[in-house]
């Protein structure tokens, strides 16, 4: 019975960690699987993002976000664009975790 306990509760934290939002941001616009414009203003967003200071910090597709060094530990692979008009997505950065989250429901599948 532990066993099986201890076999649950580690399927349970990899499902956890593999669901995390870590990105990695890419030099070539190409190597990107989704290209992010960073906006000013909080209601022009479709996504509030929080950047977490640790990988366990960013769960599920909320808008945390973790920032990792190298390209194979992303889950998802961004380009930071100049222009609002070639985003697949546009983001506002907050100091608030509280605020991170989906402003535009329609775009959250381009995270998962």
């Amino acid at each position: 019975m532990k066993k099986l306990l201890i076999v649950l509760a580690l399927s349970l934290l990899g499902a956890v960690a593999a669901n995390a939002q870590t990105v990695y941001s890419c030099q070539y616009k190409s190597d990107a699987d989704v290209k992010v414009y960073v906006t000013e203003y909080k209601s022009d967003a479709d996504l509030v993002v929080y950047k977490c200071g640790y990988k366990s910090d960013a769960q599920g597709n909320k808008g945390l976000w973790y920032f990792v060094e190298y390209k194979s530990d992303a889950k998802k692979k961004i380009y930071f664009v100049d222009y609002k008009s070639d985003a697949d997505i546009v983001i506002y950065f907050t100091q608030y975790k509280s605020d991170a989250g989906w402003q535009n429901k329609s775009k959250l599948y381009k995270m998962e």
